[in-house]
């Protein structure tokens, strides 16, 4: 992902959210409505999540050191996933216990053109933000639907931006027909049935962000197509015959490290075995930049170890070896 295209969709998203956050207080101060309040702290949430955002591109900068010698990352990752939880808590949760308490002690919505206004206002900002965010995803994005899109997003800025402006839009068409109800019934019950509705909505799209970047943070693999490119960048044809196997990890959104065995000639010198594996880390480079860390160990094709397959007791995450003495 370009890191300048998410850090304009997130720019756009916390000059809208601030505006909208102050507007929605005022709103609240002068109509009592528990939407507009909920609303308020959303907008809130969301100013907080687009600056924890910042921070994490901004750390994710630094230089590799020799305690972390794969650098930094991974801290886009760990930030998107605070996202999550300010989105839950502060957001989500704290909106269904507002629309709760309104449901149980029901007031009227006074000065109903304060709500109303708003809202309208609130609708025309946040549309600019999605609309900010769905442009810089378009570039990237591809052939992908939507929901393709985040969830094979290496980088997690663009989509939680997006999840956040989709729900915050979604959000105000709730907050707008509880209001709206509530004038029209004279019942205020129904400002607090659209609270919850804005609580349900948050704390939904708080699970899919948390799953989300919870992989990321486990680390994933590259996309099919890049690991097509590399399997085709490794093998010459004359010195480096094969792909045994390969792996590849995702040390951060524009970072990726790639593992393989490769199969050389078995009467080559040592001397053209290292030239061909520095040919191919020149040539994986070339057809995907991001790979950064490249570990490739030479070694003799034997279709008679291929035919067993991969060695479970070798590999990350398999069987725990036997005890002693079983």
């Amino acid at each position: 992902m370009s890191a300048s295209g998410g850090t304009r969709a997130i720019v756009a998203a916390l000059g809208a959210n601030l505006a909208i956050a102050a507007s929605k207080f005022v709103a609240f101060a002068f109509s009592g409505s528990s939407s507009m309040l909920a609303e308020g702290v959303h907008s809130l949430a969301d100013s907080g999540n687009q600056f924890l955002l910042l921070i994490g591109g901004k750390k994710a900068q630094r230089e590799a050191t020799p305690q972390h010698p794969f650098g930094y990352g991974r801290e886009r990752y760990i930030y998107a996933f605070l996202v999550s939880i300010v989105l839950f808590s502060v957001g989500g949760m704290f909106a269904v216990y507002e629309g709760y308490e309104k449901i149980r002690h029901p007031h009227a919505v006074e000065h109903w053109y304060w709500p109303v206004g708003v809202l309208v206002f609130a609708i025309l900002a946040e549309g600019f933000s999605f609309k900010t965010a769905i442009k810089e995803s378009n570039d990237l994005r591809g052939t992908l639907s939507w929901s393709q899109f985040i969830r094979r997003a290496k980088a997690p800025e663009l989509p939680v931006v997006l999840l956040e402006d989709f729900g915050a839009l979604i959000g105000l068409v709730l907050a707008l027909g509880g209001v709206g109800l509530a004038l029209l019934t004279g019942d205020g019950v129904w400002d607090g049935i659209g609270t919850v509705c804005i609580g349900v909505l948050l704390v939904s799209i708080a699970l899919v962000l948390a799953a989300e970047t919870k992989s990321l943070l486990l680390g994933e693999a590259a996309g099919l197509e890049e690991v097509k490119k590399i399997e085709a960048a490794v093998v010459d044809g004359d010195t480096v015959t094969g792909v045994i196997h390969m792996r590849t990890l995702h040390l951060g959104p524009e970072e990726l490290l790639v593992a393989a065995k490769i199969a050389v000639q078995h009467d080559d010198t040592a001397a053209e075995v290292a030239s061909a594996i520095n040919a191919a880390e020149a040539r994986i480079r070339v057809a995907v930049p991001i790979a950064r860390v490249i570990y490739l160990e030479p070694d003799i094709y034997s279709e008679a170890e291929a035919a067993k397959g991969p060695d479970k007791e070798a590999t990350p995450g398999g069987p725990a070896p036997h005890p002693a003495g079983h």
